[in-house]
C-alpha cells in the first residue's frame, strides 16, 4: 500500500461540513458496542483515534449529542445538523484523543482496523482477521492496537 498524505479531508453526506486533520490518526478499529450499533444502523463502526488538536472544521459547524457510554463515561458526537452524519466523538472530561469515524473521509481506501473492541456485543456472525487485536469491551490501554497499527507503515511518523 501507498503511503497516505497529510492532511486528510472529509465531511459528512451532504456537503455542509467539512474538516481537516492536520496529524497521522493513533490508530484505526472497529467498535462493536451497542452505542455504535445504534448509531450506524451496521454491525460496528470502522473509527480513527486523532489528536483533537489535529481536526478542524473548514465549512460548516457541527452540532453535538451526549450520552453515556456502554463503559459509563460521558461521550459527545459531532456530526452534521443538516444531513445528521457523525463525524466524531469525544469524552467529558476530554483525553485529548476524538474518535473519528474513518467513513466520513474524502479517501478511506487505505483504512483498515487495527483490531476490534467491545466484542461482547458484535454480533454472531462477525469473524475478526486472525492477527486483529481484540478485546472484549472498552481497553484501558491502547498499546496494543497502536503497535498493529504502526505495522501498517501507512504514515510516515
Amino acid at each position: 500500500m501507498n503511503e497516505v498524505s497529510l492532511p486528510l479531508a472529509g465531511g459528512c453526506q451532504c456537503g455542509s461540513i467539512r474538516y481537516s486533520v492536520s496529524k497521522a490518526p493513533l490508530v484505526t478499529y472497529a467498535c462493536h458496542c451497542t452505542n455504535c450499533q445504534k448509531q450506524t444502523g451496521s454491525a460496528f463502526v470502522l473509527s480513527m483515534a486523532i489528536p483533537e488538536d489535529s481536526l478542524s472544521f473548514t465549512t460548516g459547524e457541527p452540532a453535538r449529542f451526549a450520552w453515556i457510554s456502554d463503559a459509563g463515561t460521558e461521550r459527545y458526537g459531532l456530526f452534521c445538523g443538516g444531513c445528521g452524519g457523525r463525524i466524531a466523538n469525544g469524552q467529558t472530561p476530554t483525553i485529548g484523543v476524538f474518535s473519528l469515524r474513518a467513513g466520513t473521509l474524502d479517501d478511506a481506501s487505505w483504512v483498515r482496523p487495527a483490531g476490534h473492541i467491545w466484542m461482547r456485543s458484535a454480533q454472531p456472525w462477525f469473524s475478526a482477521h486472525p492477527d486483529d487485536v481484540l478485546f472484549d469491551q472498552q481497553p484501558t490501554d491502547y498499546t496494543p492496537l497502536i503497535e498493529r497499527f504502526a505495522t501498517f507503515q501507512i504514515f510516515s511518523i
